[in-house]
């Protein structure tokens, strides 16, 4: 309804991406697209994704009332399952496997389950596929989700890449037995197996200089009974960093702790890759454009990585691509406490509009 306000024709695609879209002066035009995601996580705050969807539509609804149109047009998305793997915006570039359809997401769906409700069709997810003439360049505006804005009272955030991120299931197999009876030395603890390597993940991850990180967010011990030795647990392991080549050599890094420590307790460590987001560079174009427009505006900039995945990334190899931050309170995110001004959010709105319509006239 707010798409169709502000002139916008609106469409759910196979994905269950919301997308609205004001038509350009020159028919046949790549688009300028913008947007964000509104799904979130368990107690989650009301900013994170949710201020670059309504900043987009500001946008469109700004370009609407004051009868202007763009040389391009602009598409508004909001993307389906950025929080849960970035499903939506993926299936523009065609990364989505099928295999992924039948994995869990939150409450009692599949991901596939979970498409349909939203009125897509995960069938016909590879119909999804954007050509690179179709994308003029991708913008997101998105909270920073961390402190450096906040702490140095800097208005807004020209990100200059995203870094990649691998997520792993592991299984650890080990051998249920009574609690009580099995002495210490005739144990086979996946539980135990499991907590070695979650301190091994800490001791790799630390061990070399560098912005990367590695978390292991999710332990499920089975059978989860006090009394009993667990047999199984199944984990998570996530890395993240810049470069895709130092993810891949902690990985292996991990990978042989884990050989390490079966070898001496007997237990087995099976890892299975379920997802990789690529590492995405900001274009030049997109970054001297916004820094242009914030200080046009008379708002402070910085340069900065953006530590978090975001849908923009799935623009890497399709079209160019960028991103605006703006600042977050105490770098809180992924919880109540998230919080971003009305008025930087507006800073922030109007950065985005001035980049988008610069892009218009900068772009073929």
């Amino acid at each position: 309804g707010l798409m169709e306000s502000a002139g916008m024709s609106t469409r759910i695609d196979y994905a269950g991406n919301l997308v609205g879209r004001l038509e350009g002066k020159r028919a046949g035009t790549a688009a300028l697209i913008a947007g964000s995601h509104i799904d979130t996580v368990p107690n989650g705050g009301h900013y994170d994704g949710i201020v670059g969807v309504m900043s987009a539509i500001e946008v469109a609804r700004t370009l609407y009332d004051n009868d202007m149109r763009l040389e391009h047009p602009l598409e508004i998305a909001v993307w389906s399952n950025e929080e849960g793997g970035k499903t939506g915006s993926r299936s523009m570039n065609g990364s989505v496997a099928p295999r992924e359809m039948d994995l869990p997401s939150l409450g009692d769906k599949t991901l596939g389950e979970g498409i349909r409700f939203l009125g897509g069709n995960p069938e016909r997810l590879d119909e999804n596929r954007l050509a690179s003439s179709a994308v003029a360049a991708y913008v997101e505006l998105h909270v920073e989700q961390g402190a450096v804005l906040d702490r140095e009272q800097i208005d807004i955030g020209i990100v200059e890449g995203i870094v990649g991120i691998k997520r792993w299931y592991i299984r650890v197999q080990g051998f249920e037995n009574h609690a009580g009876t099995t002495p210490m030395d005739q144990r086979a603890d996946a539980l135990l197996g499991a907590a070695r390597l979650v301190v091994a993940v800490n001791d790799i991850i630390t061990a070399e200089p560098g912005r990367q990180v590695g978390t292991v967010g999710k332990l499920v011990p089975q059978p989860g009974a006090p009394n009993v030795i667990a047999g199984t647990v199944d984990m998570s392991l996530e890395i993240r960093d810049l470069d895709m080549n130092k993810v891949d050599r902690m990985f292996r890094r991990i990978e042989q702790a884990a050989k390490d420590i079966g070898e001496e307790t007997g237990i087995g460590f099976t890892f299975d890759q379920y997802y990789e987001s690529p590492a995405a560079d900001s274009d030049e174009r997109i970054m001297s454009a916004t820094e242009q427009v914030a200080a046009d505006l008379g708002l402070s900039t910085l340069r900065m990585p953006s530590g978090a995945g975001h849908d923009a990334q799935s623009f890497r190899d399709i079209g160019i691509l960028g991103m605006i931050f703006v600042p977050s309170r105490d770098g809180i995110s992924h919880a109540p406490g998230e919080y971003t001004s009305p008025q930087q959010i507006t800073n922030g709105a109007n950065v985005l509009l001035g980049t988008l319509t610069e892009l218009d006239r900068r772009l073929d």
